[in-house]
């Protein structure tokens, strides 16, 4: 098959993030087993714009806010003409309308992590977060017959509420790097701690797991914070206030190595968003024996199975947040015994199958019409 993928970044885009792991991740192993695979995404200054990534064939146009504005003429000048089987849309941010872009092009494939809905009205302004809820609401009439592939149920509830039919929705869930990501004992760091790893944006929460922090009766306990992002300045400005300075420590950016090295030095993963495509950080702490600690809200609570492999809080309760990072800090063979039982649901998920899936969709849309 020829396939082409449009979407914001690849993986090596430096405002890339979990969406573009997942999409190099099954497509690039696509195009190990001799599929043509060519991405379509924005550029950043000082990158090259072409280069081979993972076998894909990346084409980059346009910056980060302004892609959606040279994507198309790039594609009808460049791409249109390569005879593409199938394009798949990865709706990371705003929908790009790929279904209107016309001259001759291919079946489209929407492919959802997850929708901003109302949370984007916490982290943008009133202009753009009105401009994003409105492009989401208008989904259904746009993208109509488009078949979509959904990263959970949480996912395909969310694009089925939107007028989406639910028959037109797969679900075809992320992979782990079993591999990469298992377990070592001996590096769980010796006193109580946890550790965020994610984005450094408003609507992630990450003020919550800091606030819980400061209700934690534990003077060993500590707290990580790995990501970058515009919030780190206000989070630190709270870390300050609340007198944590010497038991919370923001480590910037993390090479995958030393995002391994977290996930297993820690007693467990803290996630406090209000909507997520998945909760992949979850997973990859369950792969390496560390517990997950998550706001029961959408995508988080599909990553988790509460009480076995870690603990679902209400989201927005700072207190019951709190008190579950207590009782993991109160006991470290909790700790152990929900790590356990983690890596064996992790075990159940691989990139291998994810890709399996993927394509088979893919040639099924193409070839067998079905969904």
């Amino acid at each position: 098959m020829r396939i082409l993928v449009v979407n914001w970044n690849d993986r090596h885009n430096p405002h890339g993030g979990g969406a573009e792991v997942h999409l190099h991740e099954i497509f690039g192993r696509i195009a190990a087993r001799g599929h043509t695979v060519d991405l379509l995404a924005s550029g950043w200054e000082g990158g090259e714009p072409r280069a081979l990534v993972d076998g894909i064939d990346v084409h980059r146009v346009g910056r980060r806010y302004t892609f959606p504005l040279y994507a198309r003429r790039y594609y009808r000048r460049h791409l249109a003409s390569r005879g593409y089987d199938v394009l798949v849309e990865d709706m990371n941010k705003i929908p790009l309308y790929t279904p209107l872009w016309g001259g001759g092009a291919p079946p489209v494939v929407a492919l959802v992590h997850h929708l901003f809905g109302g949370t984007i009205f916490r982290e943008a302004g009133v202009a753009l977060a009105s401009a994003v809820w409105m492009t989401e609401r208008a989904l259904a009439s746009l993208y109509r017959n488009v078949p979509f592939v959904a990263v959970s149920k949480s996912t395909a509830d969310d694009l089925a509420a939107r007028g989406i039919p639910r028959g037109s929705i797969s679900v075809i869930y992320n992979g782990i790097d079993q591999t990469q990501l298992s377990p070592k004992a001996e590096m769980r760091s010796a006193e109580p701690l946890f550790a965020y790893l994610g984005r450094l944006k408003k609507y992630k929460g990450v003020d919550m797991i800091v606030r819980a922090m400061a209700l934690l009766d534990h003077p060993g306990a500590r707290l990580e914070i790995a990501g970058t992002g515009d919030c780190r300045d206000e989070l630190k400005r709270l870390v300050r206030s609340l007198g944590l300075e010497a038991r919370v420590r923001f480590l910037g950016y993390v090479t995958p190595e030393e995002k391994i090295n977290l996930l297993r030095r820690a007693w467990a993963i803290v996630l406090a968003s209000p909507k997520e495509g998945w909760g992949l950080t979850n997973l990859e702490a369950a792969a390496c024996g560390t517990p997950g600690i998550s706001s029961d809200s959408p995508g988080l609570r599909e990553s988790i199975v509460d009480g076995e492999t870690g603990i679902l809080v209400p989201h927005g309760d700072i207190a019951a947040l709190a008190a579950a990072m207590q009782r993991l800090a109160d006991s470290r063979g909790l700790v152990e015994k929900l790590g356990t039982a983690g890596r064996r649901f992790a075990e159940g998920f691989t990139w291998n199958r994810s890709a399996d899936d993927t394509l088979s969709h893919l040639q099924n849309t193409v070839h067998g019409g079905k969904k």
